[in-house]
């Protein structure tokens, strides 16, 4: 299984590159500063604009590939395209990815996206569970902004996998205990 990164331009905010350089360190110096956006496995279904194997061409033939791609105007987004999606803290910086997002089943609101960091290559990646609410997308950064901090994450009650029996009401006063968040369900506030 091989592994692209894509970054954002921050010099030009239409512009994106994919590279097989987790660092970012083959993309053009001069269309910098890049920030990660998402990492995209071989395995994963492609949703980017332009072939996989135009990109995987320029990554083979010059390091990376761009694109330019203009901010949509939808008010809705899918699934598949914040899956993946880079969180950011207040100040920029890189502090994890969305995994997946959390739907009440009955009102379809989402509640938590499941938010990973740290490891390598998929080994000693951790789970935490965030309300969907601490996330706001920003479109300059390509990914999700936060008020909360990288330590406050490592904190926070881990993601309880697809096998548990959640969300039950200790393990939901729980994780809005940690983020200081009012509980969403009706009867629970």
């Amino acid at each position: 299984m091989t592994t692209l990164h894509y970054f954002h331009s921050q010099a030009e905010p239409e512009l994106y590159g994919f590279t097989d350089d987790p660092a970012g360190a083959k993309l053009p110096a001069d269309k910098g500063p890049w920030t990660l956006v998402r990492h995209l496995t071989s395995d994963q279904e492609w949703s980017h604009r332009g072939s996989k194997a135009a990109v995987t061409a320029g990554i083979a033939e010059n390091g990376f590939a761009l694109h330019y791609e203009r901010a949509s105007s939808k008010p809705i987004i899918e699934s598949d395209r914040v899956e993946g999606t880079a969180v950011f803290d207040v100040n920029g910086r890189h502090i994890g990815e969305i995994r997946r997002l959390l739907i009440e089943k009955v009102s379809g609101q989402v509640l938590y996206a499941d938010m990973t960091f740290g490891g390598f290559l998929g080994l000693g990646t951790r789970h935490h569970t965030i309300p969907w609410g601490k996330l706001e997308y920003d479109t300059t950064l390509g990914g999700y902004r936060t008020d909360i901090t990288e330590e406050q994450v490592r904190g926070a009650p881990p993601f309880p996998g697809a096998d548990a029996d959640w969300p039950d009401r200790e393990r939901e006063r729980e994780v809005h205990d940690h983020w200081n968040a009012r509980y969403y369900w009706a009867g629970w506030v």
